[in-house]
């Protein structure tokens, strides 16, 4: 935990550098942000129904593009909880000669139903834009990284790995948006690969209709808990 506030505390004093020196430079710049809320149904170390909360921001300027997310899943029945689960992640992007990149991530998450009392990831890496079209962009990223773990049964570990992503995101019509996330974490003694998709429709300006399938697995987990872990979710989203 300390290692990834460390982190976030760095890369928020390197975003904000860069910030003020872009609105001294060149004071155009980009940015989008939307709030999503929604019905999920889930399957595996947690089989419920629920809501849940994501937010996510990108800033885009000339020399760097920063983008953060936070989510929050909570479900309970008549026995008490049946899911919590928090996710942070942000990472920042130095762009060096198009369409190449240098990025910084790191990711942490908090999932009570899981057997683990958090997972923290941190990367830093090479990443190209292999295409980038008017509607449709697809990035590539390889880089080394670290990850610390805890289990519920109070058991610490960390461990060197090597992170693997890819992110397409298409934009199939005037209305209509797919994405793409996959990411492959391969450490010494963990595998985690992560998928989510995503497709949306627009309803008007700024509210659309969004579908989410994620499907995690994670080659070593604590005894008596799944490796593998699902998500459909379908929510609305105010895009800002």
């Amino acid at each position: 935990m300390t290692v990834i506030l460390r982190a976030l505390l760095v890369l928020m004093g390197v975003s904000s550098c860069s910030v003020l020196a872009q609105e001294a430079d060149e004071p155009q710049q980009t940015w989008t942000a939307s709030a999503e809320l929604g019905y999920v149904a889930t399957s595996g170390n947690t089989d419920t129904d629920t809501l849940n909360l994501r937010a996510n921001a990108t800033i885009d300027q000339a020399l760097w593009r920063h983008s953060f997310e936070v989510t929050s899943l909570n479900a309970s029945d008549q026995n008490g909880d049946t899911a919590q689960r928090y996710t942070l992640s942000a990472q920042s992007d130095y762009k060096l000669e198009p369409p190449d990149y240098l990025f910084l991530k790191i990711n942490y998450e908090d999932d009570r139903f899981s057997g683990f009392k958090y997972q923290a990831t941190q990367a830093l890496g090479f990443g190209r834009r292999f295409i980038d079209d008017v509607t449709l962009k697809l990035d590539l990223e390889l880089g080394p990284g670290a990850r610390q773990t805890k289990t519920d049964d109070g058991v610490s570990e960390e461990e060197a790995l090597l992170l693997a992503a890819a992110k397409l995101d298409w934009d199939v019509s005037e209305t209509a948006k797919f994405t793409e996330v996959l990411t492959l974490e391969t450490g010494e003694d963990t595998r985690i690969t992560k998928s989510v998709s995503g497709l949306s429709t627009q309803i008007d300006n700024n509210l659309s209709m969004k579908i989410t399938y994620t499907y995690k697995r994670t080659s070593d987990v604590p005894v008596g808990f799944d490796k593998t872990d699902t998500e459909t979710a379908v929510t609305l989203v105010y895009n800002f």
